[in-house]
């Protein structure tokens, strides 16, 4: 891979403003990264990559001292064992440098965090009401500290008195200030944000060292990445493997000592040992899940762990709210139906005066279409009227004039409580509304009904083709509400969701979960009050907003810092990606190693001249006559293609909504032939070049110099 390629891994991530020196300390930083995991106690961790590092320091001290091992000295070549012991260095260093390349692109990133809380101080309000100017660090939890305008947070906490306007742009990339205040569910603030706005006394909630910015640094470093259980399984399977070959290759060496024809030194056994196995894969792990930690925080949400991103990679049922994830939130009026004997601008004034004074999403909304349909009401006078807000247990609202006239609008059954009756013909009009997903208000003015006004809760943009998606990758969607029934089906007919549950109370989640967890399924779902807490714990993903409360991002494995619900099919889509790049790099490891079977054990087993034992001559279908270049070839193609597949294990393979029969069909296809024509092509194009390298004067001087110095060692 060529320093252009590399360049452009970390470009997004390796700071610019420095320029070439900023780069350069980067890169020198990547390179001594790549060497010192040469360190055993980090290699023991993978177990492949460990077997050919104890190969590797053993050629190594076979090449430079022969006469320790006195079975050696009889197949003793210099140059071969020399040459075999660089290219196990390379397939080392090889795998290094795709672990330091994926830790580098969210190294710079967590230097800037870093760069946040440097030098923060807090003003701490002690038990008599004093305050002290303290180090953010001897803060602890339970303590309580005031921030003001211009003042940055200094840890995790919790609003317990005032409001604020907190700029998160540091942490989320939003530009709009967020407002935090004390009670409700949009209590929680960030450690690092700054208060743009305000005075609040927060209660601090994580110790130094334990707040999502140091979990959010740790996670893009790769630092506190642990392995999850796909990658333990995967390589509990790639050890199998492992042992399996070993016991192939004893077979191998016994079979050319019963033909008393070959003889298979050391050397060779060791370097065919490491050609054939799944190297590839296993030097490429790490960064493969590195990477998928980074893309997860690229868009913005914290994992607690990369259990949790590889989770999202496996569910198959997802708990979608319907307001804010399904729909817009907020619902806009579409249409107004009079009452028989009631004419439309009367229907239309009305509406105006109902709604006039309604800060609402849905009150400013049908004003908007009264205007628009002509409505024109008188100008109210202060001291006139009285505004009736709406309340959940009123669930009408409206205004009092001074002169006893009362206009309200609300539910069929709120208004129908008030007095008004409902003419026939009306309830029809509301019930068709209701069949279309539509929530029909009743306008009443003094108790007589005057019409309705329908609002409807418009579909997000775009959020039935991600459903659609997520049905093909065979994740089933079920949709909560509070709405009742006949409104929930509509919006679920209108998104494509396959499930829904209509009238729901927070708590319902929670027994959602459990029912389907009970039938076997991985269970995601969002949320961000503290009635969520038990369900977010509860789900295999559970994604917090990060407005939310304490409880809840304590609760779940994920926190959305774009408090976006939608960002949990994000997070399913990166999962996928994460488990998919694994297994389509695993097949091409298996395949690339089936293809290397059959391009170095014919050449092994030819004898000196050249003449094959009876049987393998068809199988050497590279014709590789040279059964040394053609070891040092398959050794030499295992390494090169490590580098050569690091974008693919730090981007990932692209991503498409598939069912799992299509992928494993595209995987075998691209990935599964990929493997064996490169590893064919590869082998024989490396064997060419070195056949003809060996003839030149260089490279004939170079092997004279190397015969001459490595036998001193064993004097």
């Amino acid at each position: 891979m060529s320093e252009a390629d590399i360049t452009a891994l970390t470009a997004a991530q390796v700071p610019t403003g420095h320029g070439r020196v900023q780069r350069r300390t980067a890169w020198s930083r990547i390179f001594a990264d790549s060497f010192r995991y040469f360190d055993p106690r980090r290699e023991i961790r993978q177990p492949v990559m460990f077997v050919v590092w104890v190969f590797f320091v053993f050629l190594a001290v076979v090449t430079v001292y022969p006469r320790i091992f006195p079975d050696v000295v009889a197949t003793y070549d210099p140059v071969y064992y020399f040459a075999l012991t660089v290219i196990l260095f390379l397939t080392l260093w090889f795998a290094h440098l795709s672990e330091a390349i994926a830790e580098a692109r969210g190294r710079a990133q967590a230097e800037s965090l870093r760069e946040i809380r440097s030098g923060l101080t807090a003003r701490k309000i002690g038990a008599d009401g004093a305050s002290t100017m303290v180090p953010a660090e001897s803060l602890r939890i339970g303590d309580q500290v005031l921030v003001e305008s211009n003042e940055t947070l200094p840890l995790d906490g919790d609003v317990v008195e005032g409001a604020a306007l907190i700029d998160e742009s540091m942490m989320t990339g939003e530009s709009a200030a967020q407002v935090r205040e004390s009670g409700g569910d949009r209590t929680s603030v960030l450690g690092g944000t700054k208060v743009v706005q305000g005075r609040i006394l927060v209660r601090i909630t994580a110790n130094p060292g334990h707040s999502f910015l140091d979990r959010l640094i740790g996670l893009v470093e790769g630092a506190s990445r642990e392995r999850t259980p796909n990658e333990l399984a995967l390589g509990v399977l790639l050890a199998s493997l492992t042992l399996a070959l070993l016991i192939v290759i004893m077979t191998f060496s016994d079979f050319a000592g019963l033909t008393g024809i070959v003889t298979i030194n050391i050397a060779t056994m060791l370097a065919l040992f490491v050609a054939l196995m799944p190297t590839t894969i296993g030097a490429l792990l790490p960064a493969i899940g590195i990477s998928g930690i980074n893309r997860v925080a690229k868009a913005n949400v914290i994992a607690k762990s990369g259990v949790a991103v590889e989770a999202a990679g496996d569910l198959d049922v997802l708990i979608l709210d319907k307001t804010g994830t399904i729909t817009v939130g907020s619902r806009l009026a579409t249409q107004f139906y009079a009452s028989p004997g009631v004419s439309e601008p009367e229907l239309l004034t009305a509406a105006l005066l109902s709604s006039s004074l309604d800060t609402t999403p849905e009150g400013r909304s049908i004003v908007r279409l009264a205007g628009r349909r002509g409505g024109n009401a008188p100008r109210l006078e202060p001291g006139t009227y009285t505004v009736m807000p709406f309340t959940a247990e009123r669930r009408m609202s409206g205004i009092s004039l001074k002169d006893g006239t009362e206009i309200y609008k609300g539910s069929i059954d709120s208004m129908e409580k008030y007095g008004a009756v409902m003419p026939p013909e009306l309830r029809d009009k509301a019930r068709e509304a209701a069949r279309e997903g539509m929530t029909p208000l009743v306008i009443a003015q003094n108790h007589r009904v005057l019409g309705l006004v329908a609002l409807k809760d418009v579909i997000k943009p775009g959020i039935r083709d991600r459903i659609h998606e997520l049905k093909t990758m065979g994740i089933r969607t079920i949709m909560c509400t509070g709405d009742n029934r006949i409104t929930a089906a509509a919006i679920a007919r209108e998104s494509g969701v396959d499930e829904f549950i209509a009238e729901a109370k927070p708590e319902i989640k929670l027994t959602i979960i459990e029912r389907e967890k009970a039938l076997g399924h991985l269970v995601a779902m969002s949320g961000d009050g503290s009635n969520d807490a038990p369900a977010l714990a509860k789900a295999d993903v559970g994604l917090a907003m990060n407005s939310g409360t304490s409880a809840a991002k304590e609760a779940g494995n994920m926190v959305d810092l774009d408090n976006d619900p939608t960002k949990l099919i994000e997070v399913v889509s990166i999962g996928k990606q994460l488990l998919i790049t694994r297994g389509a790099l695993t097949t091409f490891t298996i395949t690339n190693d089936v293809a290397k079977y059959f391009a170095v054990l014919p050449a092994i087993f030819l004898t000196a001249s050249g003449v094959a034992i009876a049987g393998i001559a068809p199988l050497n279908i590279l014709g590789l006559a040279n059964p040394a270049l053609a070891v040092l070839s398959t050794l030499f193609f295992n390494a090169i293609v490590i580098p050569m597949l690091i974008p693919l294990a730090l981007f990932g393979v692209r991503f498409r909504p598939m069912s799992a029969i299509d992928l494993l069909r595209r995987n075998l296809v691209i990935y599964g032939g990929g493997g064996l024509v490169s590893a064919f092509v590869g082998i024989k194009l490396i064997y060419l070049l070195f056949a003809w390298a060996s003839g030149t004067p260089f490279v004939m001087h170079l092997a004279a110099i190397v015969a001459h110095l490595l036998p001193l060692g064993g004097l």
